[in-house]
């Protein structure tokens, strides 16, 4: 049986399970692109510290955990 006429198979059957094919694309962290794109990501997550007015109006309209 060619692989072909397999996977035609396995398709068959999974949809008479009620199941649907779906494609997922993700994205190629083995690009140099992904690895910049990080990169910028990180060093803005490590300059947080530095935006203490964000962060203070964010946690003086929080509420605790502990208080729900």
């Amino acid at each position: 049986m060619a692989v072909r006429d397999r996977v035609s198979d396995y398709r068959r059957r999974m949809r008479a399970k009620g199941f649907r094919p779906v494609q997922v694309w993700v994205p190629d962290v083995r690009t140099p692109a992904f690895a910049a794109e990080a990169e910028r990501q990180a060093a803005l997550v490590a300059a947080t510290d530095r935006a203490t007015d964000d962060q203070s109006f964010i946690e003086a309209m929080s509420v605790p955990w502990d208080d729900e």
